[in-house]
């Protein structure tokens, strides 16, 4: 069911790989509320992977941007002034890359030279959007920004990897951009930390399918998916949280505050 909540706004979502991405859930999410998208993504993903598929049934043009180049950022803005007739209204950031994690490098042996890349595409990246978002005008007044991490940014989990290290970083410019321009233009700024859940991106993490499994047995409401993911991200793109900024919101079905859960002591007490 929709409800117009986006209905008259224009968002660029970053990130929409296949079928399984948040990023691509959102957007049709947000097309659904009544939103005109810019869908845009680095030129070797929308190679990878079946944008064009949901351009068309979004109607939505695709723009290729590398966010660790500031040239496609601006060309993606203007661009996307262009398509619109002036700024936008609203951002999804869902990128994120560990070249450690594809290598199966262990975090304590990391190559630096793959952890520069990694936080630079994972983290940098929106301080790089968001700079270039302010100086070419480009978010309307009132204009909101999610970006989508992990609970991993603030919590060990082994196996995530150098990931964690640009999750938390991730946060980190999310709250003090969000200070800057909330100041500037009343845009709001907000990180999504969501439930483990089946994307490309997240099926790369050693011992992905435990991550699910043990958050499912944590969570009292069980793991958020992403279509319900993607309207929370509605929600905040909405006019209906226009006070909500600089927040890491919880997006996992209470798992964050849970220290132990009955169906987690029962399954080790098996053992």
């Amino acid at each position: 069911m929709a409800y117009n909540l986006l209905k008259g706004k224009k968002g660029i979502i970053f990130g929409a790989l296949d079928e399984n991405s948040i990023a691509w859930k959102t957007a049709q999410h947000c097309y659904a509320e009544g939103a005109e998208i810019v869908l845009t993504n680095a030129p070797i993903a929308l190679r990878m992977g079946t944008i064009n598929k949901l351009a068309e049934e979004i109607n939505a043009p695709v723009i290729p941007a590398d966010v660790t180049n500031a040239d496609d950022i601006t060309n993606l803005f203007v661009k996307a002034k262009e398509h619109f007739g002036g700024g936008v209204d609203f951002i999804l950031h869902s990128i994120g890359m560990s070249i450690n994690v594809r290598k199966n490098i262990p975090y304590t042996e990391n190559n630096y030279d793959f952890t520069h890349k990694g936080l630079d595409i994972s983290a940098i990246s929106l301080h790089r959007v968001l700079q270039i978002a302010m100086k070419e005008d480009a978010i309307n007044e009132w204009g909101s920004v999610v970006a989508l991490t992990y609970i991993a940014g603030q919590r060990v989990f082994p196996s995530y990897n150098d990931m964690a290290d640009g999750k938390a970083m991730l946060e980190s410019i999310a709250r003090n951009f969000g200070y800057f321009y909330g100041v500037e233009k009343k845009v709001r700024i907000n990180t999504v930390s969501q439930s483990p859940t089946r994307t490309t991106a997240g099926s790369g993490v050693k011992g992905f399918d435990g991550f699910i499994s043990y958050a499912e047995k944590m969570s009292p409401l069980g793991n958020a998916s992403a279509d319900q993911c993607a309207d929370y991200c509605v929600s905040l793109f909405s006019d209906l949280t226009k006070m909500v900024t600089m927040q890491n919101l919880f997006h996992d079905g209470g798992f964050s505050f849970t220290g132990v859960s009955q169906a987690v002591i029962e399954q080790m007490e098996k053992e």
